[in-house]
């Protein structure tokens, strides 16, 4: 792997972590967001999505030869929604309540989606420091000629 592949394995991650931390901050500001979409004739809650990732991979010859080696990167191959259900809650003033008093909510827990976001910004942070071992030890090889 050259020095160059390991920038660029490094700039895909920091890419696809900086898209999920902001699907993760899109989530928690719509955590109490009760008419997310108009569906059917009524509104339905924000749904909780999630960023799935995956491998990126060239697709030349030579490298379809060496894949298990020759890993490209990550990048998001998706972002799809939750399908927990919503949570309900008691609150008959609330105009999106329905005739028995409860609001449907969107199925956001903070808890999770902050655990989630400290470890996508702990992955972030690491990619940051890949990425600056990577250019520092190709500032160093540039000083060894001099």
């Amino acid at each position: 792997m050259s020095i160059f592949q390991a920038l660029s394995t490094s700039g895909s991650a920091l890419t696809a972590q900086r898209l999920k931390l902001d699907v993760i901050s899109s989530n928690i500001a719509n955590a109490n967001t009760t008419r997310g979409e108009f569906v059917n004739g009524e509104w339905v809650p924000y749904r909780r999505k999630m960023v799935e990732l995956e491998t990126k991979k060239e697709t030349s010859f030579d490298q379809l030869l060496k894949q298990e080696i020759n890993l490209k990167g990550v990048r998001v191959s998706r972002i799809v929604e939750d399908s927990t259900p919503f949570r309900a809650v008691y609150d008959p003033s609330n105009p999106d309540s329905n005739g028995e008093g409860y609001v449907m909510m969107p199925n956001v827990d903070i808890t999770k989606e902050m655990v989630d976001l400290m470890s996508s910004s702990r992955a972030y942070e690491a990619n940051v420091t890949a990425f600056n071992a990577g250019k520092s030890m190709m500032e160093k090889a540039l000083t060894i000629g001099k």
